[in-house]
């Protein structure tokens, strides 16, 4: 472990170049890791580049299910989580064998998972989504009645887009955004009522009917940017406001409440980055069986 932090950011980027490694990170990550990283983005984006690149090894800075995914887009790539106990609490909301007894309940029904599951869940799925597709992967199913899970929230976004499908949707959330309430936003407005509210769709209803703008990470960041206001108010986690601040120097961000910070996000650290290349730690392996089933359903996803 080196103390000296530009040492340790050297010996990465040696390391990374030596083992022909790319390193990703999520926009919640702290700003540190987002600055190592080779592409900072949301789940669409770095599930999408992870296909893609031609390196041996991904260092996924982000959470389990994450890394679960680069892994079964790419089997064949070593994949690293460098915090093995970063999780996701929504994630482990549902189980391969709950959704599997919801299927037989509803047995014309799609199944469409949103990309925080485990690689056992996204193997019972037709297809995958994130908050930044998820419209667009329903449009895509011919199937007029639709399992999504496990976000009660950004399920409950995308139904009232689709008002003659039937919606069953899980009743799992995100506590990070969950916990924030209306009575949030309006003292937020208050102190900032020159600012728009932009929210991500795994936010209560009653925060998104507040909202001036919905979307996924990636789409908030280039609301901000394109938009000619000067002033935020964010509603999501807040890592998101490094780039924010970084792609829109000139313009005011205001987290709408300190509740947004994801604990288990946060546990990724510059040194968790250096010990993952220099010790390989920590390998996602999976069963082949279950990378083969659930690679269908992000593919279906990425061919949307």
């Amino acid at each position: 472990m080196k103390n000296n932090m530009k040492e340790m950011i050297d010996e990465i980027k040696r390391m990374k170049q030596q083992k022909n490694a790319v390193i990703v990170a999520h926009n919640y990550q702290i700003d540190e890791v987002q600055d190592i990283a080779d592409v900072v983005g949301d789940s669409f984006t770095l599930s999408q580049y992870c296909a893609s690149t031609d390196a041996d090894v991904v260092v996924f800075c982000g959470v389990h299910f994450m890394a679960e995914s680069a892994k079964i887009l790419s089997p064949e790539k070593t994949v690293l989580l460098p915090e093995i106990d970063a999780g996701c609490p929504m994630a482990d909301m549902i189980t391969a064998e709950a959704l599997i007894e919801e299927k037989k309940k509803h047995p014309n029904a799609a199944v469409v998972c949103y990309i925080n599951t485990s690689a056992e869940v996204k193997a019972e799925c037709d297809i995958c989504c994130t908050s930044s597709n998820a419209i667009r992967v329903i449009e895509s199913i011919p199937n007029d009645e639709i399992i999504f899970a496990p976000d009660l929230n950004l399920g409950g976004y995308v139904a009232k887009h689709f008002p003659n499908k039937t919606f069953h949707i899980w009743q799992g959330y995100c506590i990070t955004h969950h916990r924030v309430v209306k009575d949030d936003v309006v003292k937020a407005k208050q102190a900032h009522p020159d600012a728009l509210l932009l929210a991500h769709p795994e936010c209560r209803q009653e925060v998104i009917d507040m909202a001036d703008f919905v979307g996924s990470t990636s789409k908030i960041i280039e609301y901000a940017k394109n938009d000619p206001h000067d002033k935020f108010i964010i509603a999501t986690e807040m890592g998101i406001l490094h780039k924010l601040k970084n792609d829109s120097p000139h313009k005011t961000f205001y987290l709408l409440t300190p509740k947004f910070i994801c604990p288990n996000m946060k546990k990724t650290k510059l040194e968790s980055v250096y010990n993952a290349l220099k010790f390989d730690r920590y390998q996602i392996e999976l069963d082949e069986d279950i990378i083969n089933r659930a690679r269908k359903s992000l593919e279906a996803m990425l061919s949307v």
